[in-house]
């Protein structure tokens, strides 16, 4: 995967991660407030059934109040009873029933065919011994019991609130009950309410969701694209310094042969000229005069050396590294007259290809700058090695500078050059300058990450 792609999906993918947790959250939330919606709805309206109930029950007990208290209590008196309640209802479904305390069915206003029947056993769908729990209702005083029972209008099995109270002087159950479809009508429509919440949260959270990850992608897109700019400028001026290092080079090569070797190969040509005519003529002079061209000659050789010494030393496909610098700093010493010291702790070397060549151009270019810039007498150089490591220092006393001023202009291009060095190794650049003491501080692993021995 690329780059680009990276950067875009580890900035969409959280977004997604966030989103999906908001959403799971909200639908959580979401349906626990929709259960207690119900919950209250379903409490509300069971508590003024409950009361509509206890109302019905009273107003049948004051209706039969006259007959039941008179004392009698004969057969007459309860079948006057039983046809008064059989004659109250209210609403279709709406009618009284009257149980003894054995379950049997003495008065049922709309299932007449119950009439006369022991039900005590009779059970509900869900399992529950309805006259039982009836009886059990009356007798512990609390009235109120819901059950399942067969809807009269309809046919059907409808869960159904009803309200008994005992006549115990005649050991009677009196009840009267409602069907729940409204309750249930009502905490469905409060359920679904809440889901088309959600459907429109849900659709609300996507259409952000979207708007966001569009503008992350867009953004990333930009992002792209200005990186692109931007690392096509910076190869460019990479370019352009490459290209203008190679011309600095150059131009220096020409001038050393320009200015050294070609005029020392010239005035050797005259002299061996002048040495031949000196010689036709039979003069004594002419084996001085190509013994000097000789030792000019000789010369020219040393300039050659010098200058291929400066390509590459030799001494480093030799000797190797610590060899090379340590000469390096002896021809230093002698061409700048200042005092070099150079210790090592002769280790051995394994670090990777190019790395060797790195440090000497290092040292090489700290050396340049010393003699340029930096007005000292002394300089030390110091390369220590270890198993995982290289350290490189060189210290000099001169009058320092400031580097970060130096690193931002045009005098900075060496120092640059050393640390695009150092980091292209994964190694460590530290440069620190005042007056008096001027410190360059390398170090490099033996090895690369990832790479093998």
């Amino acid at each position: 995967m690329q780059l680009k792609h990276k950067i875009v999906a580890l900035g969409i993918l959280p977004l997604v991660l966030a989103v999906a947790v908001i959403c799971a959250l909200v639908i959580s939330l979401n349906r626990h407030l929709g259960d207690q919606q119900a919950q209250l709805i379903e409490d509300s309206i069971l508590a003024s059934k409950r009361a509509e109930l206890k109302n019905y029950v009273e107003m049948a007990q004051s209706l039969i109040a006259p007959l039941y208290d008179d004392g009698r209590g004969d057969a007459h008196a309860q079948q006057q009873v039983l046809e008064e309640l059989r004659k109250l209802s209210f609403g279709i479904n709406g009618y009284f029933f009257v149980y003894d305390r054995d379950g049997r069915s003495l008065m049922h206003a709309r299932q007449s065919d119950l009439v006369g029947q022991y039900l005590w056993d009779m059970k509900d769908p869900h399992g529950l011994p309805v006259i039982q729990a009836l009886l059990k209702s009356a007798q512990s005083g609390e009235g109120f019991q819901r059950y399942a029972w067969n809807k009269p209008s309809s046919g059907q099995v409808t869960d159904k609130l009803a309200y008994v109270v005992m006549l115990d002087r005649w050991g009677w159950m009196l009840g009267t009950g409602i069907y729940l479809e409204d309750v249930e009508r009502a905490t469905q429509q409060a359920r679904d309410e809440v889901a088309q919440g959600i459907r429109t949260t849900m659709l609300a959270i996507a259409a952000v969701a979207l708007v966001a990850v569009l503008f992350v992608f867009a953004s990333g897109m930009t992002l792209n694209v200005s990186e692109h700019r931007l690392a096509d400028k910076k190869l460019q001026r990479l370019t352009q310094r490459i290209v203008s290092l190679q011309e600095e080079e150059r131009s220096r090569v020409s001038r050393e042969l320009h200015d050294g070797i070609s005029q020392v190969l010239v005035s050797i040509k005259f002299q061996f000229e002048l040495a031949s005519l000196v010689l036709e003529k039979g003069q004594d002079r002419g084996l001085g005069i190509l013994r000097e061209a000789t030792e000019r000659l000789g010369e020219a050789i040393g300039e050659v050396r010098s200058l291929s010494h400066d390509l590459r030393s030799s001494l480093l496909d030799t000797l190797g590294l610590s060899a090379a610098i340590g000469q390096l700093a002896e021809e230093f010493e002698q061409r700048s007259g200042l005092t070099v010291t150079y210790n090592d702790n002769e280790f051995d070397c394994h670090l990777v290809d190019g790395a060797a060549v790195a440090l000497f151009r290092i040292v090489q270019e700290g050396l340049t700058n010393i003699e340029r810039h930096a007005q000292a007498k002394n300089v030390s150089i110091t390369l220590r090695g270890t198993a995982q490591s290289i350290q490189l220092t060189v210290i000099d006393d001169g009058v320092g500078f400031n580097v970060a001023q130096a690193e931002r202009h045009q005098a900075g291009i060496g120092l640059r050059n050393i640390r695009e060095r150092v980091e292209h190794f994964g190694g460590r650049f530290e440069l620190i300058s005042i007056p008096g003491r001027t410190g360059l501080d390398v170090l490099l692993p033996m090895k690369m990450p990832g790479t093998k021995r």
